[in-house]
């Protein structure tokens, strides 16, 4: 057999765990704890040359006393990072070892030997900073490709199939649901499916039910789940042939996701999208709570009971800008923009989460028109000079990062690159937790690590009241004074007479993007809009600029600002909803969100004086 022992080189350690005719060799080195505490054991390896592959036992020894860590096996040519948390007494002596087996007939490489005593990131967690817990939940799963093999580069396409048909599908497989015990470097598996796909996994506020999407192998569509915390206790919520998402749990017992129910396609892509809706914990009582005709994302309570999620929209604008972030209550009412929106966002914002202790949130700032799976940099966001400054996002950690999670005011975790979780705090210092194990990778060794979530009991947020009337078809909209608003300088009072109403329809099917499902979607107007609007007609604005009216419903409604001539003054680039029985307001017509209430000389408006309008189809 041949055999080196580490060797000191650039502050690591290097060596060879080789075997040859059959017999094992060891690699060791041996040091001495400078104090008690737990440390973590890691050092990098890969696959070295053909032959017969066998794992090798990795064990710390001190004296006469042999504690087996684990073992390693190097399928792949490509290097891991493995590691091990060993609890050693300080100013005694140990051992570590790597012990290859009689059986393999190959060389594993093995560099950047570490043994750590962790002070900063890691001893804080451990410490209870975050609470009192050590399993971290997970998934794992792959990225799904384009039907020409590519990865997917949408952020959005992760379910359902291209609109070139149901055999071109758009999600991946090699599902795992999987807790790993942070203080014993310990993996366990709640639920496996090779073919299957697993994702979104949200834990109870008790801590000891999880709440995740799974689409089962030789299935197409991703349903609504629950697991016991200790993998017993499989059952499905919801079924059927839409896709259902991104759930998270309401402080009421609900549960709000994102499904295709709503039946629509990206307006200008090939593959469907999914909007927000709610449900009761057995699954009953399906709900839809957004109208968007594109797609709404990762929907999670606030601390104060509304619900924050990620919005893509364009009316009649550039189609890849504008996908930020939005709050509405839970039942679906009052719907405002928290971040973005009123300029144009070289980003996706998703995947956000509230900061303990703070009004902050944590996120995925994905760069363009966002990246496969939500990719991109992990970011802090506080809004508190208004959702219109770009410079209210912070880069904490750039690259092709996953699913951060706040664990305390100033500790955040977050998949990075979809290979491992590591933790970070506001300066921006990384510190691995662990890697998916390489054996969990798949066949193809492309399945990624998504959604890492501490698995332990939290408070409930906010209990906010139903403020919906099922029983009607019809909200209503208040306007304070249309004079209130962005670039309307120069206008004088009761130049508005009317507002002109149109509700942008979905688009339910698409017959578009030659064989493949590939091509694109062309606007209905060249170089312009991709949306197809709907009149429905006019209400009256009052001489003092305010608005009151009824209008349909869970619809997508935008709004022009019409002269005496019936010319447009304004338009709106956004849209907006009410649901049934819903009363909402607003200042103005896009207005600052930091400026003012309006002042006057009286306390009631004149359309609020005189009651809603109908809308006028005539015009």
């Amino acid at each position: 057999p041949i055999s080196r022992t580490f060797r000191p080189a650039g502050g690591a350690w290097m060596g060879v765990v080789q075997t040859h005719q059959g017999h094992g060799c060891s690699l060791e080195q041996t040091v001495r704890a400078p104090q008690t505490g737990t440390y973590v054991f890691s050092f990098i390896y890969g696959r070295s040359g053909g032959g017969k592959i066998a794992p090798f036992q990795v064990r710390v020894i001190e004296g006469a006393t042999t504690n087996e860590l684990g073992s390693i096996c190097a399928t792949s040519f490509d290097y891991h990072r493995a590691h091990f948390h060993v609890p050693l007494v300080g100013g005694h002596t140990y051992t570590f070892a790597l012990q290859s087996s009689p059986r393999a007939d190959h060389a594993t490489l093995v560099d950047d030997f570490s043994l750590e005593l962790p002070t900063t990131l890691y001893g804080r967690l451990i410490s209870g900073e975050a609470g009192d817990f050590d399993e971290i939940i997970f998934a794992t799963r792959t990225y799904c490709s384009t039907p020409q093999g590519r990865r997917e580069p949408h952020w959005y396409a992760n379910f359902g199939y291209y609109s070139s048909g149901p055999q071109h599908t758009t999600f991946g497989s090699v599902g795992r649901l999987a807790a790993y015990n942070f203080k014993t470097g310990k993996f366990r598996t709640l639920l496996e499916d090779a073919k299957g796909s697993i994702r979104d996994p949200a834990v109870h506020y008790d801590g000891k039910t999880i709440l995740f999407s799974y689409r089962p192998g030789g299935s197409s569509t991703y349903h609504l789940y629950t697991i016991n915390a200790d993998g017993t206790g499989l059952k499905a919520l919801t079924s059927g042939k839409y896709d259902d998402i991104e759930p998270a749990w309401l402080p009421d017992g609900d549960i709000i996701f994102c499904s295709s129910r709503s039946r629509r396609w990206v307006n200008c892509w090939v593959t469907q999208v999914a909007t927000i809706f709610r449900m009761k914990p057995d699954g009953s009582g399906i709900r839809l709570l957004s109208s968007n005709i594109e797609e709404d994302n990762t929907p999670v309570p606030l601390p104060d009971g509304r619900i924050l999620y990620t919005r893509w929209e364009y009316v009649d604008r550039q189609q890849m800008a504008f996908h930020h972030l939005w709050t509405m209550n839970p039942d679906g009412t009052s719907h405002q923009i928290y971040q973005g929106n009123t300029y144009p966002g070289n980003s996706v914002y998703i995947d956000a989460k509230p900061v303990p202790g703070s009004d902050e949130v944590i996120l995925i700032d994905s760069p363009g028109h966002g990246r496969t799976e939500h990719g991109g940099n992990v970011s802090l966001l506080s809004v508190k000079n208004g959702p219109d400054d770009p410079a209210n996002v912070k880069h904490l950690i750039r690259g092709r990062h996953y699913d951060p999670w706040a664990l305390s005011h100033d500790l955040f975790m977050y998949s990075a690159d979809g290979r491992s979780v590591e933790l970070t705090d506001r300066t921006g210092r990384r510190q691995l937790l662990f890697e998916l194990p390489p054996e969990w990778t798949g066949p193809q060794h492309n399945a990624q690590l998504f959604e890492p979530r501490p698995l332990c009991a939290r408070p409930r947020e906010r209990i906010l009241a139903d403020r919906t009337n099922p029983a009607l078809k019809t909200g209503e909209f208040y306007l304070e004074n249309v004079l209130e608003s962005r670039s309307m300088a120069g206008v004088k009072p009761g130049t508005i007479k009317q507002l002109l109403i149109l509700e942008l329809l979905p688009k339910p099917i698409n017959f578009l993007g030659g064989a493949h499902g590939f091509g694109g979607m062309e606007p209905f107007s060249l170089s312009g809009t991709f949306s197809l609007p709907r009149l429905l007609g006019t209400v009256p604005v009052e001489e003092d600029g305010s608005a009151y009216f009824t209008a349909p419903a869970l619809r997508s409604l935008f709004f022009i600002a019409l002269d005496a001539d019936g010319r447009a003054v304004k338009r709106m680039q956004s849209f907006t909803q009410v649901m049934p029985g819903e009363k909402l307001g607003c200042v103005g017509c896009h207005e600052r969100k930091t400026s003012g209430t309006v002042r006057r000389a009286v306390s009631v408006s004149k359309a609020l004086a005189r009651g809603p309008s109908k809308i006028d189809p005539s015009g």
